[in-house]
């Protein structure tokens, strides 16, 4: 179904694979390659071309990239425009969206969220940008209908930033990436590998792109085989699948952990393009005549059956056939993982779903960048044409991703079939993604076509002793589901008619209501900031020497950004650092702020001038130890601060206040035995914190515990391998050593000014 070829291969004509083994050089000679043609074979790749127009170093494998546009949505752009301003931003250099998806619902109450609507449409007409109003798109949807272009880059601050189907390569990162875009810096990375995804047959009738998406995802992330690297799409299959199945399939990369996407375009897209009005910004993109990739995935498209990933993560995946075969062993193992992220806190079973024989879910939704689009909605309300959904408890939602789509459903009779099942139809809205619509009932269990299962992303709260639990599957199953009222169900066993159906994009729907300042900039305008809307704090520089508190230490697999700082109704606060931050870790480890607060605490009586012990008497002991050792150590040599120690952390969202609400309490590093992905490692960097590396085995410390740094400063200056830490335990001092990975110069220096604001100020 989906396999993976354990070292590189080179693609001949866009068709011939030929893996780098020992026969390679005569199998390519016999189609005619020449050795020169396989040496150059790498830049041959549609990524590498891509990489190359907007690299701005002269040198390829040190990338500094500028990109053509940016994008953002309404829990990460307050804080980048604010960022930015603090850094003396004057005009956005480059189209910048601010769409409005995520806090479209006043969620917690009071202005909040209206107020940061507020607040971004006076910073599109201050600085020139252009500004969506909420309920018209989500952010994906609308940068692929008018923001995308064939051979053009996007950085956007979501995760989800993938428009690779349309010849654009997008990536999602933190917010200070973009505030890098719009002070006229790069983002700054090696050449990342290219790996070919080879599609070759065609699905069959009731397989979705959510379906394809989770056979990738289930092959290469436990592995890590994409991991920072760009997924290229390529091979007889593309041409098989629509634009949408395409966006569908695309989008979902993220949960790969690659660095980004980029699919061969063909006349499939080239139509996407005149439908929206734009056929100038295709371009056709295909391999060289022979290109070299760094690793395969081949999918046979046909052999992929109707797929669910299980909670509670994307990568569990599994035929839903298989789940109604062996429910009850899945669900046990679904229950023991769990018990790894909740340990003892709450009971969590799914053995009563099981009823019958049959296995029933409460809730399905098809929402958001992945499910809400045009295709899947109408495939949908064929399969539930003349069925019901009962009137017990299972309920079905369906969010357009865009209100071009939602016209255009209603006009076709699609919203009228999906209206008269009981389900029910709403407006583009990203809350069923991340925890802010459509909460299911405790230990209900709800299928989604969205693009994430992890805990609490739904917006359970463990520590209040509520849990559901999602599931991913295609929008197709899911109205399979929802036309057997909650009945687990393959779409393939549908032996209806899917139809075709014919989109008309209708553009006065945005000309009528989206602000586009065409690039002006209006310096009069005055940015009408809300009560909540605060500034970032000030931030200590790196000092000479470091007194860290080991205040969490996690030792999951995987540490998703979610447990980091939860969405839902967090979000509303994300305007607000300080009040975000009381949010940290709270929904995996509710200790973490009281113990990260008192060592900020001396460092901010440090910053004062008065006594740190003072502040957190604990101290008195622990820099007597140090002090024994280390006898220069002094308050005019030394900082306070918190660390955090976990096995794999930042899975998942780009959000940066994953570690910028760890900062504003006072944290200082992260410690990990790697960094899930590339995102959040930057983000660390950019608030000025040490992203740690320490060799998997028995820790030298435990939470609680103390670490001290010297000459923590000189070692970031001096581009040290290895850092010599010390591990302080009561009386005793232990030796141990942390690396910190490559860090480019402007990277060690943010580190070193204390985050990236102190480093655009002394620019």
């Amino acid at each position: 179904m989906v396999t993976t070829l354990e070292h590189g291969c080179y693609l001949i004509n866009g068709n011939t694979l030929v893996p780098d083994d020992a026969e390679a050089a005569a199998v390519l000679a016999s189609n005619g390659v020449s050795e020169d043609a396989a040496k150059s074979a790498k830049e041959n790749t549609i990524a590498y071309g891509i990489l190359k127009e907007h690299n701005t170093s002269g040198n390829m494998e040190k990338l500094c990239v500028k990109f053509d546009k940016l994008t953002s949505h309404d829990i990460t752009y307050v804080g980048i425009i604010q960022t930015a301003r603090a850094s003396g931003l004057e005009k956005f250099p480059i189209p910048y969206v601010l769409t409005n998806c995520h806090n479209s619902l006043c969620a917690v109450g009071g202005t909040i969220n209206e107020d940061d609507h507020v607040f971004g449409l006076t910073a599109a007409q201050k600085y020139g940008g252009i500004y969506v109003p909420p309920h018209q798109a989500v952010i994906h949807q609308f940068a692929r209908e008018m923001l995308a272009a064939g051979g053009s880059m996007i950085l956007g601050s979501d995760s989800h930033t993938r428009y690779g189907a349309l010849g654009t390569m997008a990536i999602g990162e933190g917010g200070p990436e973009l505030v890098k875009q719009l002070l006229g810096q790069t983002y700054d990375v090696d050449m990342p590998g290219v790996v070919a995804i080879y599609l070759e047959g065609e699905p069959k009738k009731g397989v979705g792109p959510q379906d394809v998406a989770l056979a990738i995802i289930g092959e290469v992330f436990g592995n890590g085989y994409v991991k920072n690297k760009v997924m290229e799409f390529v091979g007889p299959g593309v041409e098989k699948l629509s634009a949408d199945f395409r966006i569908g399939v695309d989008v979902m990369t993220t949960e790969t952990t690659c660095l980004s996407s980029i699919w061969q375009t063909d006349d499939t897209i080239k139509e996407f393009y005149e439908i929206h009005g734009r056929v100038g910004d295709y371009k056709e993109l295909k391999p060289g005549k022979v290109a070299y990739y760094d690793g395969l995935v081949k999918v046979d498209l046909s052999s992929i059956n109707p797929m669910i990933a299980m909670p509670f993560h994307p990568s569990n995946v599994y035929e839903i056939a298989e789940v109604n075969r062996n429910a009850a062993d899945i669900l046990a193992d679904v229950e023991k993982r769990a018990r790894v992220s909740f340990g003892d806190s709450i009971e969590y079973s799914l053995q009563d779903k099981i009823k019958d024989g049959k296995f029933i879910v409460e809730q399905g939704i098809i929402a958001g960048c992945a499910g809400g689009g045009f295709e899947n909605i109408c495939a949908a309300a064929d399969i539930l044409k003349g069925h019901f959904i009962g009137n017990d408890r299972f309920t079905l939602s369906v969010y357009p991703a865009s209100t071009p789509i939602f016209m255009e459903v209603v006009k076709n009779g699609a919203a009228a079939t999906i209206l008269e099942t009981g389900a029910i139809l709403k407006t583009a809205f990203c809350g069923p993604c991340f925890g802010a619509g459509d909460t299911p009932a405790n230990n209900a269990f709800s299928i989604r076509h969205s693009t994430r299962n992890f805990p609490n992303r739904e917006g359970s709260k463990v520590q209040n002793g509520q849990v559901a639990s999602v599931a991913l599957m295609d929008a197709r199953s899911i109205a399979a589901t929802a036309a057997n009222q909650g009945v687990l169900t393959p779409a393939t066993e549908f032996d209806g008619e899917l139809k075709k159906y014919k989109y008309h994009f209708d553009s006065e729907i945005y000309k009528n209501r989206v602000f586009d300042s065409h690039g002006v900039a209006d310096p009069s305008v005055e940015l009408q900031l809300g009560p909540n809307i605060k500034d970032w704090p000030k931030m200590s520089e790196l000092p000479e020497n470091m007194v860290l508190r080991v205040v969490s230490e996690i030792h999951d697999p995987v540490t998703t950004t979610d447990e980091l700082i939860p969405s839902g109704e967090t979000s509303s606060y994300r305007s607000n650092p300080l009040g975000l931050a009381e949010f940290t870790l709270s929904r995996k480890d509710p200790a973490y702020v009281g113990l990260a607060k008192e060592m900020r605490a001396a460092q901010d009586a440090l910053v004062e001038g008065k006594d740190p012990i003072a502040a957190w008497g604990e101290l008195k002991g622990v820099m007597e130890v140090i002090g024994k050792k280390f006898s220069g150590v002094n308050n005019d040599n030394v900082g306070f601060g918190s660390t955090i120690f976990a096995v794999k952390p930042g899975d998942g969202s780009a959000r940066e206040q994953a570690a910028s609400c760890q900062k504003v309490l006072g944290g200082w590093a992260n410690i990990a035995n790697e960094y899930a992905t590339k995102r959040y490692r930057s983000n660390l960097i950019n608030w000025g914190m040490l992203p740690f590396v320490i060799e998997e085995g028995e820790l030298p410390f435990k939470n609680k515990d103390y670490i001290f740094l010297p000459g923590i400063r000189d070692a970031v200056k001096n581009k040290d391998e290895v850092i010599k830490a010390y591990a302080v335990a009561g009386d005793s001092i232990t030796e141990f050593e942390l690396k910190l990975g490559n860090l480019t110069d402007d990277e060690r220096q943010i580190i070193l000014d204390g985050c990236l604001i102190n480093y655009n100020r002394v620019k």
